[in-house]
This record gives structure tokens, sequence and C-alpha cells, in this order.
């Protein structure tokens, strides 16, 4: 997937796509609606397939002091779409300026003369432009004058609940995992190198990979079952590896600041400056504190027990049975 950082200087063989446009935070499945759209229509037509996003996402430029907030991150989100076979990502930087384009110049400007499209494809609520004064009316109205084509599709859900970032979020800030992977239609992941700790883990029995969560939405506190993938290098088969993570402050041992540190099963190798990518399969329990290490380090065992039994495959009664790839398997990822 080819990857533009401007709507100026798009070559030939790029323009004419069929884009999705919006800023598809999570890629859930209401997104990938959209998004299947848009590879679609580009196929029937014989043009590129192409996502029109943003970066730094808008509430970050205009609530900056708002925690982390996102589902899926700038690398993050590349690899979903790549893996959802887009053609080519336009990521134009949203700063002040941009953000004081009229809608009408959003169409005419950037989507018809900057990036040359011929088909846009969005949601129903999708607005644009100077004070978020242009909807899908106006999209149609303003493009018909480019010869641009616009689809717009209708809010997509599971039968009761509208897939929407929003909602992915509370449920992980809530402690429910599976719920946000419903929506998603995948496990809700984290991707960041490997820093180096204070080896707390490693004295207990259970060294850990303390995974930089920079930039990432904080899901609630607590122990959680997981898979980790690590890949050699970009494009080549990774290997997902079941394990058990703590995202929390470490009371027992006066942490104070949030840390995530996954403990890898079966697994030996360096892994300080890896790049991991870690999917939250389920919650296991809220973080607490215990006396002393000996209680630790048996609540540990336990906790590893637990996600080891969550994990199992081949059990379409545990969320990592039927419904997840067992740690096993491979897929193609590029961290």
């Amino acid at each position: 997937m080819r990857i533009f950082r401007s709507v100026n200087g798009i070559p030939a063989d790029a323009r004419r796509a069929v884009a999705a446009v919006g800023n598809f935070d999570g890629v859930h499945l209401g997104h990938r609606v959209v998004i299947a759209t848009a590879r679609r229509l580009a196929r029937e037509r014989a043009l590129p397939s192409a996502v029109l996003t943003f970066e730094p996402h808008p509430r970050a430029l205009f609530r900056p002091e708002d925690p982390p907030f996102r589902l899926t991150p700038f690398r993050l989100k590349a690899m979903l779409l790549a893996e959802l076979g887009i053609d080519q990502m336009f990521v134009p930087r949203f700063h002040r300026g941009f953000a004081q384009i009229t809608a009408e110049q959003f169409v005419g400007d950037v989507l018809a003369r900057g990036l040359g499209l011929a088909h846009v494809v969005c949601g129903a609520d999708f607005v644009f432009g100077k004070g978020r004064q242009g909807d899908v009316a106006l999209l149609r109205r303003v493009a018909a004058q480019h010869a641009m084509a616009v689809t717009v599709v209708e809010p997509v859900s599971d039968g009761g609940t509208v897939y929407s970032s929003t909602v992915i979020r509370q449920k992980l800030e809530a402690g429910d995992p599976l719920g946000a992977m419903r929506l998603m239609g995948r496990p809700f992941e984290v991707i960041g190198r490997v820093r180096r700790g204070e080896q707390i883990g490693r004295k207990l029995g259970f060294p850990t990979a303390n995974i930089d969560h920079a930039g990432h939405l904080a899901p609630a506190t607590g122990v959680y079952a997981v898979r980790v993938a690590l890949a050699d290098a970009r494009g080549e088969p990774a290997r997902w590896i079941d394990g058990v993570a703590n995202f929390g402050r470490r009371p027992t041992v006066g942490g104070m600041r949030l840390m995530l540190e996954a403990h890898l099963f079966d697994f030996s190798g360096e892994l300080y400056g890896r790049r991991l990518r870690l999917r939250l399969i389920d919650y296991l329990r809220p973080e607490r504190r215990f006396d002393g290490l000996d209680a630790l380090e048996a609540q540990i065992a336990e906790d590893a027990r637990h996600a080891r039994r969550v994990l199992a495959p081949g059990d379409a009664s545990q969320p990592g049975g039927a419904s997840l790839a067992s740690g096993a398997q491979r897929e193609k990822v590029a961290p």
C-alpha cells in the first residue's frame, strides 16, 4: 500500500481513485463497510482503491489537553488498511490552516483538484470543512460540479448497537475487551516498542516486556489475557504468542505511572527495542495491591493459569478458542 502525506504532487497513476473518506479511528466493522464499498467500486471500475484520513486526528489538535483516546494510531491504522487490501492511503497533515478550509474548498481543492478522486465513499454522518459545516448533501452538490461521484453508506449495527468508536472506547475503559471486539471485528491492540523496566517480573520468575503504549487509548487497569506478535522484518510472517499482561501502576511495588507489561508464555529471547503488537483478548481481574512480593508472585502464577485457559485453542466457549487464532497460528503483519 502506498502512502501519500500531502494533497499536492499526487502522481498520475494514483489519481482517479475511489476513496473512503473519514477518520476511521478503530477501523471497526462500521468503518469496514465504508472501506469495503470503496474497494468494491474501485475493482468494478478498474481504479485504485484508497482511504483519505488525517494526521494528527482533529480532536488532538483542538483538544490537546484530552488524555490519549485513539484506538488506532497512524502506524496501526496503516497496517490494518493494508491488510484490508487498500491500494493507497492519503494522509495530509491536519493543522489549523487546514482546519480553516471551507467545505466547498475541501471538495474542490482537496478531493477533486488535489487528489484527483473519481469517486468518494463516506458514512452518512460525515461532516467536514471549517466549523464542520459540510455534510453529505453539500458533498454531493459540489462533487457533481467536478464530475466526481459520491456514495453514502448508511450506519451499520449488530442488530442493536450501531458500530461506533465512542462505544468501543467506553467498553474498553469499562474493562470489556470482548464487547469492544464484537464491534471492532478484531481485538483491540497496542503497538509499541519494548522498553527497559525494573525487571521485577524477572525476579519473580515471570519476565515481562514493558511495551510503550503512548498515543493509545488507556483501557481499564487490570490483568488481561493477551496475544502478542513479533515480526523479524516488515512484511514477514509473525508468530502470535499467548500471554498475560498487566496494565496499571503496580501498587505493590510503589509504581506511579501507567505501564503495560506482558509475560509471553513459553518464550525465550531478547525483546528490548523490538516493536510488538499486543492484542487484549479478555479481562481477568482489576489491578490491586498485595501484601508483599510472595503474594504478588502467587497471584501472577494464578493469572497465567487463568489466561492459558481463556486462550486455549479449540474451545468454542472461550474467547480464545474458536473465535480467534491460536498462539501457533501465523499471520502477515508489519509492526
